[in-house]
């Protein structure tokens, strides 16, 4: 587990921001993660929430220069399998099943998953993980309650998503148990939509300088 954990570590100590994407069409996958690549985001989340996910996870794997694919949303084994299969080289889940965990022990590929609770958190140290993703942050308390278990859960650092934008991404990278966060606003449905492939560039750009 420890080895899993510092290829997760080297992963997510890439930048400030993940970037965490919905691909509604393959397509646009390699532009958009060339795009935000270019910008310093090399960590690039593609959420299993459309039928093009795994294939735009193939894409920017195996075409993207520079990017670390991982995938998003995976709530079983055999989404596990799949995401692994095309190419993720890290997992994220919004929260978190025995299945899913028996899947994580039997692969490489490490897994960042989800808890929202002290509960959760404590569950999941058992199991031997350190690093975890908050989510959904802003909804689940935000940056007071996640610093609030910073002292009492001393030793698990987070990477909080759901809610964070670039007025508040600050208030949680500034905590010293976060090591980075997921976020959304980097790459925005109309500037896909229209190819603005040097606006989303920009905006990477702005969140990768990003510091607590």
């Amino acid at each position: 587990m420890a080895e899993k954990t510092e290829k997760l570590l080297s992963v997510l100590k890439l930048q400030p921001v993940v970037p965490v994407l919905i691909v509604e069409d393959a397509a646009t996958a390699v532009p958009l993660a060339r795009a935000l690549v270019a910008g310093g985001l090399k960590a690039i989340e593609i959420t299993l929430r459309t039928p093009a996910a795994l294939e735009a996870i193939r894409r920017v794997a195996n075409e993207v220069e520079g990017a670390v694919a991982g995938a998003g949303t995976i709530l079983n084994a055999a989404q596990f399998d799949e995401a692994v299969a095309a190419g993720s080289q890290f997992i994220v889940s919004p929260g978190t099943t025995q299945e899913l965990l028996d899947a994580a022990a039997q692969s490489p590929v490490p897994l960042l998953p989800g808890a929202a609770t002290a509960s959760e958190v404590m569950a999941l140290r058992e199991e031997g993980y350190e690093v975890l993703k908050f989510f959904p942050a802003e909804q689940a308390g935000g940056a007071s309650y996640l610093k609030a278990l910073s002292s009492p859960l001393a030793g698990t650092l987070f990477c909080p998503t759901g809610g964070i934008s670039l007025a508040n991404a600050k208030d949680y990278l500034s905590l010293p148990n976060v090591i980075c966060v997921g976020g959304s606003w980097v790459a925005p449905k109309d500037l896909v939509a229209k190819g603005d492939w040097a606006g989303i560039t920009r905006l990477a750009a702005e969140a990768a300088q990003l510091k607590g």
